[in-house]
């Protein structure tokens, strides 16, 4: 017990080291103010695409890479990647790319939950997802799936809770696959439009130009079409 608890006091100090290391050099080198820029993007963007269309196989699993330690250690959620995803890759390359890295991520991070924290999450979430078990217990896999697709709860809590229902490895990582592909599609669609309206535009564009821009007005209708189907279904999900 006393060894175990020095792993974990070793493994969370080490994580707290990696972040704030992570982040003194990355704001050492830009200021929020210019990452935040049009010009920033602008011309970062050119240099992303020429690198892209150089050598995208290195920079696919380089993206792949980073979307991993993005989400464990990092804890990071799906979105900003998605977005940066399609901005590089464009749709269908940025998709498989950020599915891929995030599912993997996220399956870190349930083995670091299922091994380390496990007892910590019992006592936050066991008694408001009790009703989940015998769900899982029915079929794990198609459970995994739904409960991916409808979301509803905290990227990194959502990649924790299994834990409380012992699902298997395999079974985490290709229901996160499948489950997330819908939601994470229209986010990169919506990162590709980006990138065309910003080809498109020497000047900051206006936001009534942004949005109704096809690339741009056309996935984010339907991002909110699967957020509305989400909630409605995830009601009858979570309760019964």
């Amino acid at each position: 017990m006393e060894k175990t608890k020095k792993i974990k006091l070793f493994v969370g100090l080490s994580y707290l080291l990696i972040v704030s290391l992570f982040l003194y050099f990355f704001f050492s080198k830009f200021s929020l103010q210019e990452i935040t820029s049009y010009d920033f993007l602008r011309n970062n963007r050119s240099y992303l695409i020429e690198l892209k269309n150089s050598n995208l196989f290195l920079v696919s699993i380089s993206f792949l890479f980073l979307t991993v330690l993005w989400v464990f250690p990092f804890l990071g959620f799906g979105s900003p990647v998605a977005l940066m995803g399609g901005f590089i890759f464009g749709k269908w390359i940025g998709t498989l790319v950020v599915v891929t890295g995030l599912s993997v991520g996220a399956t870190f991070l349930y083995i670091f939950g299922n091994y380390f924290l496990k007892d910590l999450i019992r006592e936050k979430f066991l008694n408001k997802f009790q009703n989940l078990e015998i769900k899982f217990k029915k079929s794990e896999f198609f459970y995994l799936l739904v409960y991916r697709f409808i979301g509803g709860v905290p990227w990194q809590i959502s990649c924790l809770l299994p834990t409380l229902f012992n699902v298997r490895v395999k079974n985490f990582l290709f229901a996160t696959f499948l489950g997330i592909i819908p939601q994470i599609f229209l986010a990169v669609s919506i990162g590709s439009g980006i990138e065309k309206v910003i080809d498109q535009n020497s000047e900051v564009p206006g936001i009534m130009d942004i949005i109704f821009s096809p690339d741009i007005y056309v996935p984010l209708l339907a991002f909110f079409v699967l957020i509305v189907f989400s909630i409605i279904f995830r009601k009858k999900f979570y309760r019964n």
